[in-house]
């Protein structure tokens, strides 16, 4: 158990020597809230957006990663009231409010998508929480919602987990209840899936697990966090590629993609090495196939894994006919129940295939550097050899994600190249990918220069042409030492 989340009665407990810069916000959204709903709210419920640094794509495969929770996040402020949910956004512009019956049954509408579908899917993921880990139930009643967010939208920085965290939370408290963080943290993962994108569980982990000045390694089966030392002449500079990545509108061509991709891959290494169709029908993730790999080869860990993937699939996109009949049944069989996947299977059939060796290979390298990134952290080595080594890892992420796993986009491409010039050791994609941000390292006392530098070389004519503003500056490009974790606050 990761311990219960925590309750606090002041913001420095969840902001340290920022906090004094956060009262205005919180009144805003007390603000918002009392003029909305006629009331005060009850509590506020936070949550941090996070930056990975390394292991991506690799967390719905099993395997650990490493990130870091940023300062930005998102607040709900919440009361019981009414018999309706009724959510509403600080941006009522951009955000319209929202009500819906209080079931937690209800379904998901991923038919019209809404920003108010994340609550949904918290909502939902609290009561499910509750039935399984809590011996009584609380009856659903209504409840009075104000959201603000300041975590980039589309960027990588995980604002829809944000938003699912702070609002269980949001739901817990309003209810009485203080669960335990990795608890939380696992059915905000379940439950974000309602939206239609199949997520693995590193967003809400750290979301959750954050804490001020340490970046963690999440491993899961159960969630587990543990801490990782930066170098202290580290500095990561987050920036945003202006290229917005909509993970659940353009899932079957993307992100779910890749997770059924790296799932028929598992399937088809464990029947090359010798199990029937029927065995290996069962295999969910790539993590699965260690154990056969260690068996056939008599070799166990991911080089071993990486010899089986270069031995046993081929570099040509898999078809459908392919593997069905290596498979001996239709694919839409091994998804029933998964109408994401099975949209993947139709885009797919439609665009070429599947490629499995490639996504296969990435994902046990990029474990590799994992494991390899928390050794340098951990070592004996200096500060500045250190700086070096984590700076050859995240580069070889960022290619590997381009080459293996083409997620990265031009907009990507151009950024990571100039953060480069500009002076960073090493600029790589992180978050899904195919827009979104990039995290670059730097030595500290290089950040000011560099920052001028990219702004200059990559966004002026960004902001000449109307895409980005001047004023927004400081959420699009920023340097971020590890920030703490989700929380309640009662202020």
């Amino acid at each position: 158990m990761a311990g219960l989340v925590p309750v606090q009665k002041q913001l420095a407990d969840s902001y340290g020597p920022a906090a004094g810069e956060l009262e205005s916000r919180y009144e805003q959204l007390r603000s918002a809230f009392s003029k909305t709903f006629h009331a005060e709210p009850e509590c506020f419920a936070r949550a941090p957006g996070r930056v990975n640094l390394i292991g991506e794509h690799i967390d719905y495969e099993g395997y650990g990663v490493l990130p870091m929770a940023i300062k930005q996040d998102t607040i709900v402020a919440v009361k019981k009231g009414g018999d309706k949910l009724v959510i509403s956004n600080v941006d009522g512009n951009a955000y319209k409010t929202q009500t819906f019956e209080t079931d937690p049954k209800q379904e998901v509408d991923v038919a019209n998508h809404s920003w108010a579908n994340y609550f949904m899917c918290a909502y939902k993921g609290a009561f499910e929480l509750l039935e399984a880990k809590h011996s009584k139930v609380p009856e659903p009643c209504g409840l009075q919602i104000m959201v603000h967010g300041v975590v980039p939208l589309g960027g990588g920085l995980s604002s829809s987990a944000a938003l699912v965290c702070s609002s269980m939370l949001a739901v817990l408290a309003a209810h009485g209840i203080t669960a335990d963080k990795s608890e939380v943290a696992e059915f905000a993962a379940k439950a974000e899936r309602y939206v239609g994108v199949t997520s693995g569980g590193m967003d809400q982990a750290i979301s959750m697990m954050g804490m001020l000045g340490v970046a963690k390694l999440i491993e899961f089966n159960p969630v587990r966090a543990s801490d990782v030392v930066l170098p202290p002449n580290a500095v990561f500079v987050v920036a945003n590629s202006l290229a917005v990545s909509n993970k659940a509108e353009a899932a079957p061509r993307r992100y779910n993609l890749r997770v059924v991709e790296c799932r028929l891959a598992a399937i088809m290494m464990t029947l090359a090495l010798g199990a029937t169709p029927e065995a290996s029908r069962s295999v969910q993730t790539l993590k699965d196939v260690e154990p056969k790999v260690a068996e056939s080869l008599g070799s166990p860990g991911l080089d071993a894994c990486l010899e089986a993937v270069h031995k046993h699939l081929h570099e040509a996109p898999y078809t459908h006919d392919e593997l069905e009949t290596a498979l001996g049944v239709p694919l839409d069989s091994l998804y029933t129940g998964s109408p994401a996947s099975l949209k993947v299977l139709q885009v797919a059939r439609e665009g070429g295939g599947f490629k499995l060796r490639q996504r296969a290979e990435h994902v046990f390298e990029e474990e590799k550097r994992v494991l390899e990134f928390k050794a340098v952290c951990d070592g004996s080595a200096s500060a500045d050899d250190k700086l070096a080594s984590l700076a050859r890892i995240m580069n070889a992420s960022h290619e590997s994600c381009v080459r293996l796993y083409e997620c990265s986009c031009p907009e990507l491409e151009e950024l990571t190249t100039k953060a480069k010039e500009a002076g960073a050791l090493s600029s790589r994609l992180t978050g899904a990918g195919w827009g979104g941000c990039t995290v670059s390292l730097l030595a500290e006392g290089r950040v000011d220069e560099f920052l001028q530098s990219l702004r200059n070389s990559f966004y002026q004519s960004r902001i000449s042409s109307g895409h980005t503003k001047e004023e927004d500056m400081p959420k699009v490009l920023f340097a971020s030492k590890p920030s703490s974790g989700a929380a309640v606050l009662q202020i």
